[in-house]
């Protein structure tokens, strides 16, 4: 198996004299949220969001908070080398140099010929995900069983049997939200142009 580590670098720059203009989909910087990038999501007609967590975070396509009160100024701005130079500038009020360097991991096969590039933050999220739901499966065994072999009484079954069905729901919808995230990206690929 091919395993390296790549170092790329993003150099690109971008000048708008325009006002800016949001869509769902695009990688934008919001200095009152947190320092990061993120991607705007459509909520619905007029309301666009960034997600952090279960926080919806709602704004309008010109980028001021979606609010009755709304906003003067815009609080998004689009993930540029300039503009986070310039946020950088503001909140610090000292220029910094951002390096957007990122590590790429590469654990494919010589022969691959296409290749999905995700967030260590997303892989971690699967993993943990999938960790989570493989101990509730287990757990739910360990009750079938108890209940098997009548190690429980009636009436704990059932209340038991009440709180498995629960959570038997929650993490069927949990993965199944997960698979539909990670089935959107494979359609993106070939495999999701097979059998159409």
């Amino acid at each position: 198996m091919g395993k390296s580590i790549r170092t790329t670098s993003n150099t690109q720059t971008t000048t708008n004299s325009t006002p800016a203009t949001f869509k769902a989909g695009d990688s934008v910087l919001c200095p009152s949220v947190g320092n990061g990038t993120y991607k705007l999501v459509q909520k619905s007609k007029d309301c666009l969001t960034i997600n952090i967590g279960n926080v919806e975070c709602l704004y309008r396509a010109d980028g001021r908070a979606y609010h009755d009160d709304c906003y003067v100024l815009p609080s998004l701005f689009h993930d540029t080398p300039a503009n986070r130079q310039a946020i950088a500038t503001l909140y610090s009020g000292a220029p910094t140099t951002q390096s957007n360097q990122r590590t790429v991991i590469d654990l494919t096969e010589a022969d691959d010929k296409e290749v999905v590039v995700m967030s260590v933050f997303e892989l971690s999220d699967i993993a943990c995900d999938i960790e989570s739901a493989a101990i509730v499966i287990s757990d739910i065994g360990k009750l079938l069983a108890l209940i098997h072999y009548k190690k429980i009484d009636t009436h704990t079954a059932i209340s038991m049997a009440r709180l498995t069905h629960d959570a038997t729901v929650t993490w069927d919808d949990l993965l199944l939200r997960r698979v539909n995230s990670i089935k959107e990206t494979l359609a993106m690929t070939s495999y999701g142009k097979e059998g159409k």
